[in-house]
């Protein structure tokens, strides 16, 4: 079974500061998953160009096969040290997760990553080493489906400071926070916003530090392919069909035309459900064998703003409700929550209804669309790939 690491992180800036002296790098290989999150000294420009520098040079030299001693040593000979103080460039903390579950994190000067299973914090067995002068605790495990791990720059441990709390948050309060906030299915993203947004608000709006938190949960593989629109050429609409129908995972149908198509080709008959859950959206249908069939561009336009909101919103989870029945939120949910990769087939016939002078210009926009959907998908950690037939 290949394991898929969902991430998704959140930073709010130094308040004053146009740019967040943390950065968080991922990326992913055949191998695996890599997510750095380092903590630049300072905050600003100068604290934004140290930690975009260290996370870029550790998540490029490991994901080509460094070693973290080779990657650790290079960023000390690159980078300076403050000259007041003396002090590291900027902390970092590095997970690498396996496709078989295997994971490795190597940690210097952040606050210690936690690990939940079915909800509890696990031990995490950490050995010390030193690194040109620096010690750095690196810890090798293997995990399971659903575990998750978080990790968070120093201005989390530090929220209140000042203001609210004389101590700041603490370490021990945010871990007891973590656990009472840890839902069966709650997703790395809506975890990420809900401490980043109890920070802001322990901070009062005006955070004393940059402050950012990762979150990583490990997902069985699970691929959504998804047809939107009839090929430009009718000859294709035989491989098409027949691309989504032997995919393997969930399979979706979106457009009038592209659901007979599918009909068409396959004999099955297409169900129109005619319970209207929300009067500005086309009803959904059904096609067995596909497990989601909706309306095509003003579903997905729908489905791109429920996305982008949750993207953008602090605290999210309520941005959407999941428990409407809609063909825009049923997509929503299932390309967000129901997957972990999702591989477009666009055909690129017009749609001559989408050529009416009557009807909004964005219509006629559909490849611009599935870009934009793609976009805000990777932004939540989907592998995205569209395919155009």
């Amino acid at each position: 079974m290949s394991i898929f690491a969902d991430a998704a992180y959140e930073s709010i800036n130094h308040y004053g500061e146009e740019l967040c002296g943390d950065t968080v790098e991922m990326t992913r290989d055949d191998k695996g998953f890599y997510l750095v999150l380092a903590d630049g000294l300072g905050s600003g420009v100068k604290a934004n160009i140290l930690s975009t520098l260290t996370a870029k040079i550790i998540v490029t030299m490991m994901s080509e096969g460094a070693s973290l001693t080779e990657s650790v040593e290079t960023i000390a000979s690159t980078l300076p040290k403050c000259s007041e103080r003396g002090l590291a460039y900027s902390t970092f903390t590095i997970v690498r997760v396996e496709n078989d579950g295997g994971i490795t994190t190597a940690e210097f000067d952040n606050p210690m990553l936690i690990y939940f299973r079915d909800g509890k914090r696990m031990d995490i067995p950490r050995g010390e080493v030193e690194v040109d002068g620096k010690k750095i605790y690196v810890s090798k495990f293997r995990a399971q489906v659903d575990d998750m791990l978080i990790t968070f720059s120093d201005g989390v441990v530090h929220a209140g400071v000042g203001s609210l709390l004389d101590l700041g948050w603490q370490y021990d309060n945010i871990v007891k926070f973590i656990e009472e906030a840890m839902e069966k299915d709650i997703s790395p993203r809506v975890m990420a916003k809900k401490v980043v947004s109890t920070v802001n608000t322990l901070y009062m709006n005006k955070p004393g530090d940059d402050s950012t938190v990762c979150a990583l949960r490990l997902r069985e593989s699970k691929v959504a392919t998804v047809m939107v629109g009839p090929p430009v050429n009718p000859d294709l609409d035989q491989t098409v069909v027949n691309k989504l129908m032997y995919a393997k995972g969930l399979k979706v149908v979106c457009g009038g035309t592209t659901s007979q198509i599918v009909s068409r080709v396959t004999g099955r008959e297409v169900k129109v459900l005619l319970d209207y859950e929300n009067p500005a959206l086309p009803p959904t249908a059904q096609i067995p064998g596909v497990d989601l069939v909706t309306e095509g561009v003003l579903t997905l336009r729908k489905a791109l703003e429920n996305i982008r909101q949750m993207n953008e919103v602090d605290g999210g989870n309520e941005v959407v409700n999941y428990r409407k029945k809609d063909g825009a939120t049923r997509i929503t949910r299932l390309l967000l929550e129901d997957c972990t990769e999702v591989h477009f087939l666009v055909g690129q016939a017009l749609n001559e209804a989408h050529q009416n002078p009557g009807m909004p210009v964005s219509l006629g926009l559909k490849l611009n669309l599935i870009k934009e959907l793609a976009a805000e998908l990777q932004k939540t950690g989907k592998r995205v790939t569209v395919e155009y037939f």
